[in-house]
């Protein structure tokens, strides 16, 4: 990942007066969504760039050693090698962003990866995941186990209640003794912005969630009735902009939860180079938090390569 944001002291005359005009926003969000498809070789790069910025996520009750184990094989080989081959891309390393699994599958996937041979970064989630309804206290005990696990990268999720309340103090504090659990860990924040109740609360959360020290600001848990939109994209990337801005330092971007295509992975890459940039267009501070998606992106690559759709058979499971 890219370098640690250090974080800031608390500044809350950076969100005091800020006003989100919805409707503008919403307007842009559907302009986007106009953008000119992608096309042959062009749509066959950004979707092989797509599979790098995935985080290859299993978040089920039922997840054992063996899924985790195949999980992580695929993470390490998301394209069939002769689809690699015919796009002479075979021998560039394409792997997948991370793996991403539950605390007491770390282990697993760390283990499945050494023995890989790859150093693909486990991701954890964390802090009481997905609802952060749990104390403080073991939150931090959580994010702590997860390390010592061997996860190199941990997905915390908020109190919700702490935005809509309006405890900003709170929230910051929250976040800051969680960064400081994560040791050396990279750090991403989930806001689960379909249930922080408006596009202002989205943006303030982002830049308090950025000031108290996350590497990476996310959309949702992939739990919630409504995960990642192209609205909430919009307003988290202006405070990405704007905090980069203020202080200097990058912050990276997830959405995740409900991108399942690989028309929207495309979207969004499309968007982040609009609103952040091509250098924000990188695995370093750009991840899509997925667990189906990698499969439509291979079916398409199928398809650019031989003319036709894969049959169920043609392609490993992820």
């Amino acid at each position: 990942m890219a370098g640690r944001n250090p974080g800031t002291e608390l500044e809350l005359g950076w969100i005091s007066k800020v006003y989100v005009n919805r409707p503008a926003v919403v307007r842009h969000a559907e302009e986007i969504k106009k953008w000119k498809t992608l096309k042959g070789n062009w749509q066959a790069a950004w979707l092989l760039k797509a599979v790098t910025c995935i985080d290859l996520t299993t978040l089920s009750g039922d997840d054992t050693p063996s899924n985790v184990q195949r999980l992580c094989f695929k993470a390490k080989h998301p394209i069939r090698e002769d689809l690699l081959k015919a796009l002479d891309m075979h021998d560039k390393g394409i792997t997948v962003g991370a793996v991403c699994v539950y605390p007491a599958r770390v282990t697993d996937a760390v283990k499945a990866l050494k023995a890989a041979g790859c150093n693909i970064p486990v991701a954890s989630v964390a802090a009481g995941f997905p609802s952060g309804q749990t104390p403080l206290e073991t939150k931090l005990a959580e994010i702590k186990l997860a390390v010592e696990y061997g996860a190199r990268e941990i997905d915390i999720v908020i109190s919700r209640s702490l935005v809509l309340t309006g405890q900003w103090e709170g929230l910051y504090e929250e976040i800051r003794q969680c960064r400081k659990a994560c040791g050396e860990a990279h750090m991403k924040t989930i806001l689960a912005t379909g249930e922080l109740g408006s596009l202002a609360n989205v943006y303030k959360a982002s830049m308090i969630a950025m000031m108290a020290g996350s590497d990476f600001i996310k959309t949702s848990t992939g739990k919630e009735v409504e995960n990642a939109t192209l609205p909430v994209g919009v307003v988290m990337m202006r405070a990405i902009k704007e905090y980069y801005w203020q202080t200097g330092n990058k912050v990276g971007f997830k959405p995740a939860g409900g991108i399942r295509t690989a028309k929207e992975a495309i979207t969004w890459l499309m968007l982040v180079k609009e609103e952040l940039g091509v250098e924000w267009l990188t695995p370093e501070l750009f991840r899509l938090g997925a667990s189906s998606l990698l499969g439509d992106i291979e079916q398409q690559i199928f398809y650019h390569v031989t003319g036709s759709y894969p049959l169920q058979h043609e392609l490993a499971m992820a």
